[in-house]
């Protein structure tokens, strides 16, 4: 039936659940429902897209891994140099291993396999080629989790609970 999104109690993104999670959360009225999609669970009961807790909880910084799945999403599947999206990208290192440079979020980025090859062993700069962006860690996992089910058009209802999206 969907994921719903968990907000603290002051309003800010805590995580993802599952719906039969967020219905209990707020059957034992740890949780009180803030949007919901229309669909019912029970006839007075609709099912919640986005739930409160009551009581406000602190949350340790999780670290996003580097992996390829992650860049792909990071940069939108598109190549950070002529802005191709498709499938045949691959990662590309703005400063080359063979210089010096590592697998970090901000020496990463997706790239067709053209300006791969273009680009060779030179720095975008030295290969006259401009990035899109400037390549970065992502804020927080939430975040990231977020902007995946808002770019699929998935509960876009959540949107308004997340800045800068």
């Amino acid at each position: 039936m969907g994921k719903v999104l968990v907000l603290n109690a002051s309003y800010e993104p805590l995580n993802i659940t599952s719906w039969r999670r967020a219905v209990v959360l707020v059957l034992k009225e740890k949780a009180e429902q803030v949007e919901h999609n229309g669909k019912f669970v029970y006839r007075d009961f609709p099912l919640p897209t986005v739930i409160r807790l009551r009581q406000y909880v602190r949350v340790p910084y999780k670290e996003i891994p580097l992996t390829r799945r992650n860049l792909l999403h990071r940069d939108s599947h598109t190549c950070q140099y002529c802005g191709h999206a498709g499938d045949d990208l691959t990662l590309d290192h703005v400063m080359p291993r063979s210089r010096g440079g590592g697998d970090t979020w901000e020496n990463m980025v997706t790239a067709c396999v053209r300006c791969n090859v273009k680009k060779g062993n030179r720095t975008p700069k030295e290969a006259r080629m401009i990035l899109k962006q400037t390549p970065r860690r992502p804020y927080s996992s939430l975040y990231f989790e977020v902007t995946k089910h808002l770019r699929n058009g998935v509960h876009q209802e959540w949107r308004k609970y997340v800045i800068g999206m």
